[in-house]
């Protein structure tokens, strides 16, 4: 492969890893849009939703075939999700309301580590088939470069679910709504505005796009309890470098991580494959100091 065609692989395979931190990202905003806060459960709460599509789908394929099957999986597991998000707001985070954030923010790592033990207690820690309409290894060539049918079809869900959160938090109520609350939330009762289930639909909506991560990335690996671990603290850089208020901020930055970390483990010699896990964290340090708010995020004016 010459050298052309090896960077335009490596910025296509870039592309396909960054979707699946970009998914997370968004979930992350979108939590933390409704309720300010930053969900470490969220890669917990992708793989439950995850095992439960695998779950509901091998109970459907026999019944309805592998087509409707793995459909009624999907829509099972994006379904259950939401209730489980929306049940753990009101009945776990609910109870920092008010209180402390640093508070909460524990809570939710606490909850990724009570998910991660559930998910291998009931499912064990074995790897797992997720079901799914075409095999993980299916791939197409243009030219010397080859192209992952998974990878495509991650990389468009994903600019389609950035595309419709995006509109979800400008133009209509129920974003501005999550925003309102996010921001302040007495204020928002006072408006009239119903908190609480506004909070509840927040972490809802989160889970359910987390599930779909989930489901993207157990056909392509397999699925495991741990299996977002590493995912997280991509999700997580890409966040603060695109900004906590951006859902493109989010995708941007998650995209570009994974792109740059293919091109410097390449052409970098020195940072090679055990040193490229530094590039995030490297462009945080860069973002922190140039634009605290991230490159699409929007300043905090405090009025005193």
């Amino acid at each position: 492969m010459n050298q052309g065609a090896l960077f335009v692989q490596l910025v296509v395979d870039g592309l396909a890893t960054g979707s699946i931190y970009a998914a997370l990202a968004l979930a992350i905003v979108l939590v933390n849009q409704a309720t300010g806060l930053i969900n470490f459960a969220q890669g917990g709460m992708a793989v439950l939703g995850a095992y439960l599509g695998m779950t509901f789908g091998n109970l459907a394929i026999p019944a309805v075939g592998p087509v409707a099957g793995i459909t009624i999986g999907i829509v099972a597991s994006v379904i259950a999700s939401f209730v489980i998000g929306a049940l753990v707001e009101r009945f776990l985070m609910r109870r920092f309301q008010g209180g402390d954030p640093d508070t909460a923010v524990v809570a939710t790592i606490g909850l990724l580590t009570l998910i991660t033990g559930l998910c291998g207690l009931i499912w064990t820690y074995n790897y797992l088939p997720y079901p799914f309409y075409f095999s993980a290894g299916l791939s197409f060539r243009i030219g010397d470069i080859a192209i992952d049918v998974w990878s495509l079809t991650t990389f468009i869900t994903i600019l389609v679910l950035m595309g419709l959160l995006q509109a979800l938090f400008r133009g209509t109520k129920l974003g501005l709504g999550l925003r309102a609350v996010a921001d302040n939330p007495r204020s928002a009762a006072l408006s009239g505005l119903r908190v609480g289930t506004l909070l509840m639909i927040g972490w809802g909506l989160a889970a359910a796009l987390g599930s779909v991560a989930g489901v993207l990335v157990a056909v392509k690996s397999q699925l495991i309890p741990g299996m977002f671990d590493a995912a997280l603290v991509y999700a997580l850089a890409a966040v603060i470098i695109g900004g906590l208020d951006s859902p493109v901020g989010a995708v941007v930055a998650a995209l570009g991580i994974a792109v740059l970390e293919n091109l410097a483990g390449t052409y970098l010699d020195w940072v090679g494959h055990d040193l490229k896990i530094a590039v995030p964290f490297v462009l945080i340090f860069i973002v922190l100091i140039l634009r605290p708010q991230g490159l699409f995020g929007r300043k905090s004016v405090v009025r005193v």
